[in-house]
């Protein structure tokens, strides 16, 4: 399976936008990484909420991880990557 985004890749994205199953989101962890992963599932605890971020597209892939974050660490949704191949992050079944 390809990847849906390479290194390199400009994306549009949209701040605040609520965060679902299947989006692509940009969060940051708690040891301050940025990163760019599809959101697997949603969760709410007493706590407050988590988003769990899958490490891979590919699940099956070696390495692939899935890791939680708190949903307010969730910065932004992917809609579009604008360079070198533009194109619409679409959300998926996961």
């Amino acid at each position: 399976m390809e990847p849906t985004l390479v290194e390199g890749d400009r994306l549009l994205v949209r701040y605040g936008a609520d965060v679902a199953p299947g989006d692509v989101a940009v969060a940051q962890f708690p040891d301050g990484v940025v990163a760019v992963k599809r959101v697997l599932a949603e969760e709410r605890h007493h706590s407050g909420d988590e988003a769990w971020l899958l490490g891979s597209d590919n699940a099956d892939a070696p390495g692939a991880r899935r890791a939680p974050v708190r949903k307010a660490a969730v910065l932004a949704v992917v809609r579009a990557r604008v360079w070198p191949r533009p194109g619409r992050v679409r959300r998926t079944s996961v």
